[in-house]
């Protein structure tokens, strides 16, 4: 778990690269699909009324309305398609939804929250996505501010100044818990 743009997708993408008893959680949401995005890959994107609907049917691990009528969850389908391969499950997910998952898988689950060395570094790297308007990068930077006050009901910070560096840890410490 980490802020939006602290690094979370990028260390996802090396752990499953370098680990084939893990697989991906893919997440749902309403929020609009980016370019390079693909549907069942990167995200189910689903409108809001179907995500509603699967909220009353109970078909979440965990969900949350992430920015105003922006919401974002993970389906329980995912989870049970994960483990009937055989994998550990990688969720890519915001930090109140990784505390969710901690709280309820427990000692099942390692929580890592990725951290950017500091706002400013957070802001810059929402910025060269290039994927944002100013108003997003405002309300995620708002948000990164109060998610950091959650750093510590987290297993692991993994502080992400060092990309290279910080992909290596990740490894270990991921290794560390399955093993």
């Amino acid at each position: 778990s980490a802020p939006s743009g602290a690094g979370k997708t990028t260390i996802a993408r090396y752990l499953l690269e370098k680990n084939d008893d893990i697989g991906f959680s893919i997440s749902a949401t309403t929020r609009p699909k980016r370019d390079k995005e693909k549907e069942g890959l990167d995200y189910y994107f689903l409108s809001k009324d179907d995500f509603t609907i699967k909220i009353e049917q109970n078909e979440f691990v965990e969900w949350e309305e992430v920015y105003g009528n922006i919401f974002y969850g993970t389906l329980k389908i995912e989870v049970e398609r994960l483990w009937n391969a055989g994998k550990n499950v990688l969720f890519d997910v915001d930090v109140k939804g990784g505390l969710r998952l901690k709280e309820l898988f427990k000692d099942r689950a390692l929580a890592i929250f990725v951290k950017p060395p500091t706002i400013e570094a957070l802001e810059q790297r929402l910025r060269l996505r290039n994927t944002e308007s100013e108003e997003s990068i405002k309300k995620r930077i708002a948000k990164a501010e109060f998610e950091f006050t959650f750093e510590d009901r987290f297993d692991k910070i993994l502080l992400n100044n060092d990309l290279a560096l910080t992909l290596l840890e990740s490894q270990i410490i991921v290794r560390e818990f399955i093993d």
